[in-house]
This record gives structure tokens, C-alpha cells and sequence, in this order.
């Protein structure tokens, strides 16, 4: 079982209490594999067909570079998402596709989207003048 450690120091009491948490909890593991702002929107437009880099990046338009790169970095170490590299002229570059682990998170993610849709309210966010 490999969960995104990447940003903690392994030895830390924190990294202690997730690996703790994920193991004693299976929801917890779960939102820990797909949890990140764009982790869901990666997984659900990899669900429809594989993808290079470029065309994941217009189809979420609002993320950054880093924070694509990062997201997907952590999905193929997490085993949900494997990296392709083509060797072919013209080269394609690199395609990222679900692994079968992935592709078995859809009714997960459906399930997510229509309560998200039932319940979803305006997040009213105070600007301060």
C-alpha cells in the first residue's frame, strides 16, 4: 500500500498518524488516494480515454503546470494511473491512462458527483474590502 507521502518527512508524528488512519479506516484511505483539488477531474477525464499531458492540462484550464504535474506524479505512484511513453515517429510524447485499480474508482466518483450535485450550496466566501 503506497499512499502521497511525498510532501511529509517519513519519521514525522504526522506521517505516523495517516499511515494509522488509512490503515484502520478504508474511507480514509480512499479520499487520501483521490483527495487534491484536481485528482478527481484528472481521474474522471482519464476515465474516457487516455490523455497527453497537453491535453489534460486545456481540458482543466484553471490548474497549474506544477500543480498537474505534481497531482499526476502522485496518481501513477499511488498505482491509480500509469505513464506512457511513446516511441514512435512522430512521437506522441506521454500519455497518461487509468490503471485497472484507477478505472475501479468510477462508481466511487459517481457516487460522489450526484451527492455533490443533491447538495451542493454557493460557498459564500467574505472578501475582505
Amino acid at each position: 500500500m503506497f499512499v502521497s507521502l511525498n510532501m511529509r518527512k517519513l519519521q514525522s508524528t504526522n506521517t505516523s498518524n495517516l499511515k494509522q488512519l488509512v490503515t484502520l479506516c478504508p474511507i480514509s484511505y480512499t479520499l487520501t488516494l483521490v483527495g487534491g483539488r484536481w485528482k478527481p477531474l484528472i481521474i474522471n477525464r482519464l476515465m474516457k480515454q487516455p490523455m497527453r499531458y497537453s491535453e489534460l492540462k486545456k481540458s482543466i484550464p484553471f490548474v497549474t503546470e506544477r500543480a498537474l504535474t505534481l497531482q499526476l506524479k502522485e496518481l501513477e505512484q499511488d498505482g491509480l494511473i500509469q505513464k506512457i511513453i511513446h516511441q514512435e515517429k512522430p512521437p506522441r510524447n506521454i500519455e497518461y491512462l487509468l490503471t485497472e485499480k484507477g478505472r475501479s474508482l468510477h462508481p466511487v466518483l459517481s457516487a460522489l458527483y450526484e451527492w455533490g450535485k443533491e447538495n451542493n450550496q454557493p460557498i459564500l466566501m467574505e472578501i475582505a474590502p
